[in-house]
């Protein structure tokens, strides 16, 4: 019998109309690829869609389905009009994580100017960071430590309190 864990799954989301449309590099994206993976995390998907509530809601949704682990967005959670991400995320998950989204702001002062929510569908749990490469990496770096053992949690799997 293996007793060695599962291991970590994880999805990466960067919703920008300028990497749709190919005027902007996606490197926040592939920061976050690259973050999870030095953090132990196989990252199975990392997909582009455009800015809007509707969009970003029906990518989460597809993203979720059949998936236990993490997804991260990147980009939509400032003050522009397009900036939608919370909104189209709030409409797919199922509960709050309130504590997640208040620690990844914690990290700068800019990350007050983000809107960014956090939340669990099904097994999955949903990240919004924002689109800077560097904001993104720092805001997920305040919780990736604690993920582990959420999504265990969420899985049902056995964990020490």
């Amino acid at each position: 019998m293996n007793s060695e864990p599962a291991p970590l799954l994880a999805k990466v989301l960067t919703v920008s109309d300028g990497v749709v449309h190919g005027t902007r590099d996606d490197v926040s994206g592939r920061a976050l690829v690259e973050q999870l993976g030095a953090a132990g995390f196989v990252v199975v998907e990392h997909r582009v869609t455009a800015d809007g509530t509707d969009n970003v809601a029906g990518v989460l949704r597809d993203m979720c389905v059949d998936f236990s682990g993490l997804l991260v967005s990147t980009g939509g959670t400032g003050f522009a009009p397009r900036d939608q991400t919370p909104e189209g995320t709030r409409l797919v998950i199922e509960r709050e994580a309130p504590g997640l989204a208040e620690a990844m702001r914690r990290v700068n002062p800019l990350g007050r100017l983000s809107r960014g929510i956090a939340g669990i569908r099904g097994q999955t749990i949903i990240c919004n960071t924002p689109g800077s490469p560097k904001g993104c990496v720092e805001q997920l770096g305040a919780i990736i430590d604690i993920i582990p053992h959420a999504v265990r949690l969420l899985a049902d799997a056995p964990t020490q309190h």
